[in-house]
């Protein structure tokens, strides 16, 4: 039980009070759904009143129930509801499945008008005849309205429910009306229906009307964080103790909000003795719940005394306040004028914070996060220099936050400024904030930031290097700064953690084939050979196709003579010897019109039965050498003579 310290005041009855949201019932339930249409009402006789009944004999109730049954198995919803009213009308109701199906389906159907319909035949029903309704047609109405987000009639129905002693078992509709409640923004209008429910529970000795710990403590809520009234309060505490509702930690958390919030020093050292006592070690949300308290009232030195506190009483460990009541924390001291004393804050919990504290764990990080969510980065720039005014040590916690805030805004310098500048500290980031950073460099193009954090991340012996290279080797190639790409490779050629491998080379020659840059091209193809990476066919490609673009046809000759002597000799590691190369060098060679070479490719490729399409290099001939005599070679040389018959008779040009 909770303790009498705690619930200073009696138990007695609640009083019911008069419903607030009548006015928002009456604009739902308007136009009435039984008011007849004005055709209808011009057909009634002059002396008529409502008072006035017609009785209907078996035969016709029978057959409005037929009709009603049919049309609710037809989904004619408009013909189930006429025949329900002339029922209705007549003082008479349709047996209990078929009034239960009607509002069933009437509450299926989840828009307004069906629903005041579903709400004002269970009211009708509850008035007139309880016994005809089921209490699971209750419960699917009243999730229909919560579905719908209509709290006022959802209210009323439950007071209707009280009123006529028709009594629902509350875990068929207690959820769902704290559901709605909230949604409505306020939970003033559930601690009403919390209090009748609970005196009936008393009174009437219910037990399955009793609420259960869920809604105790909505109804808590509402007394603590929206009335903010300690009588009330400890009225539900009373409530909760008689009900047998044992509390849990946001019970407690509830009431520290409130005492926090009204000063109420002794009371919240006898809830903090009451956790212990009902098992609850563990005082994070106590804390949690103080913080925000004394926020709110404006105590900012019991707010730090709290969060220090609790590092002190944790040994250091299991602190895990909130986003929010860091943002509460931010809030208060700005609202306060006293920015500068988070800085302090921040020292002194990094005192008591042990060393291998996770970094997003910290004081620091969780302060300096939430400037940056409530969008103040500026008071977090602040904070760090204030921290270093009072000679404060700076921890992690304090700069990733900023970091992160400085990816996200894409201002690179800054941010390797401030990596410069924690290196300095000895303090060393991890590989995913590393990769975060150079990414953002790429992104804006500040390529000498993305190289400093690379070298930074080396020297601090970094394992994982791949990502972040790759990151920076792809943004080079997509910005066409092939030269920068070659430097950078260059520079970190011997790290055994970045593992380069030949196709990180063929990215550089390709990148300086397409933007024509054929002596950079050559003199990084002479750099990889040196350095002993075997050249493989896409590397070949790229420097053919640059060559041919260039009309550089005896360079394709020269690397002919290169790839000859390495397959011919069974040296082709890495060179897949296939139809793309076979094609790019006969494509080249016969623009070049080096046709011995020519024709040695094709021996080749008929060594290895590599299909060739002849007649894309008969039109390369055509284009290129259509005016070429062979009785002009033979005077010059026998032997290209040879080859240039070799070359018509293969590609079928004598003809």
């Amino acid at each position: 039980m909770w303790r009498k310290a705690v619930c200073s005041i009696p138990y007695r009855p609640f009083s019911s009070s008069s419903s607030t949201e009548i006015p928002t019932l009456y604009s739902f339930l308007q136009p009435s759904i039984f008011s007849l249409k004005p055709n209808e009402q011009s057909k009634q006789p002059q002396g008529s009143t409502n008072s006035q009944t017609k009785t209907l004999t078996e035969d016709q109730k029978n057959t409005l129930e037929t009709t009603l049954e049919t049309s609710l198995l037809t989904q004619n919803t408009d013909e189930a509801w006429k025949s329900f009213k002339a029922l209705t009308t007549c003082s008479t109701f349709p047996n209990k499945p078929l009034t239960n199906s009607l509002i069933t389906h009437l509450s299926s159907l989840k828009d307004t008008q069906n629903l005041k319909r579903a709400f004002a035949s269970v009211v009708f029903v509850i008035e007139k005849d309880p016994k005809l309704l089921s209490f699971e047609t209750l419960s699917t109405l009243l999730s229909s309205m919560n579905f719908a987000n209509t709290a006022a009639p959802a209210f009323a129905l439950v007071k209707c429910m009280f009123k006529n002693r028709y009594f629902v078992p509350f875990d068929l509709w207690g959820d769902m009306l704290v559901d709605v409640s909230r949604k409505s923004g306020s939970l003033v209008a559930f601690l009403r229906v919390f209090e009748e429910c609970c005196r009936i529970a008393i009174d009437e000795k219910l037990n399955y009307l009793k609420p259960d710990l869920a809604a105790c403590n909505a109804a808590l809520e509402c007394c603590c964080y929206e009335l903010e009234s300690v009588l009330d309060a400890e009225k539900v505490v009373a409530t909760m103790t008689m009900l047998g509702v044992r509390p849990d930690e946001s019970s407690f958390g509830f009431l520290s909000y409130l005492f926090a919030l009204k000063g109420l020093e002794k009371k919240i050292l006898e809830l903090e003795n009451l956790m212990v006592e009902f098992g609850f070690p563990n005082k994070q949300v106590l804390y949690n719940s103080l913080i925000v308290g004394y926020v709110k009232s404006g105590k900012t030195d019991l707010v730090s005394g709290t969060i220090l506190r609790s590092l002190r009483e944790g040994d250091g460990e299991d602190l895990n306040f909130n986003d929010e009541t860091y943002c509460q924390v931010v809030k208060g001291y700005l609202e306060n004028g006293v920015m500068k004393s988070l800085a302090s804050l921040i020292i002194e919990a990094q005192k008591l914070e042990p060393s291998m504290l996770a970094v997003d764990k910290s004081v620091g990080h969780g302060i300096i996060s939430a400037c940056i969510n409530l969008g103040l980065s500026d008071k977090a720039h602040s904070i760090l220099d204030e921290m270093n005014a009072q000679g404060g040590s700076v921890g992690l916690g304090v700069y990733v936050p900023i970091l992160k805030a400085y990816c996200k805004e894409l201002r690179t310098a800054e941010a390797t400024q401030l990596v410069m500048d924690i290196s300095t500290l000895g303090l060393q980031l991890d590989a995913g904030l590393y990769d975060m950073l150079i990414e953002a460099s790429m992104t804006s193009q500040d390529f000498p930031s993305a190289f400093t954090l690379f070298r930074d991340m080396r020297d601090a012996r970094t394992h994982d290097l791949r990502g972040s290279y790759l990151t920076i080797m792809t943004g080079l190639m997509e910005n066409q700064r092939p030269e920068l790409m070659a430097a950078f490779l260059d520079e970190v050629v011997e790290d055994p953690r970045v593992e380069i491998k030949t196709h990180d080379w063929n990215s550089i020659i390709h990148a300086f084939c397409k933007a024509g840059r054929l002596e950079d091209a050559q003199r990084t193809f002479r750099r990889m050979t040196f350095l002993q990476f075997e050249p493989n066919d896409q590397t070949y490609l790229s420097l053919i196709n640059g060559y041919l673009t260039a009309e550089k046809y005896f360079n394709v000759l020269m690397l002919w003579n290169d790839i000859k002597w390495k397959i011919s000799g069974g040296k082709e590691k890495g060179i897949k010897f296939d139809h793309n190369l076979v094609d790019a060098f006969l494509y080249a060679l016969v623009k070049g019109g080096f046709f011995d070479a020519v024709m040695q490719v094709v021996e080749k490729s008929q060594e290895r039965k590599i299909f060739v399409d002849k007649w894309r290099y008969k039109q390369a001939f055509m284009e290129k050498h259509k005016k070429l005599k062979v009785s002009k070679l033979r005077r010059r040389s026998f032997r290209k003579m040879e080859a240039l018959i070799a070359f018509k008779n293969w590609a079928g040009l004598n003809a």
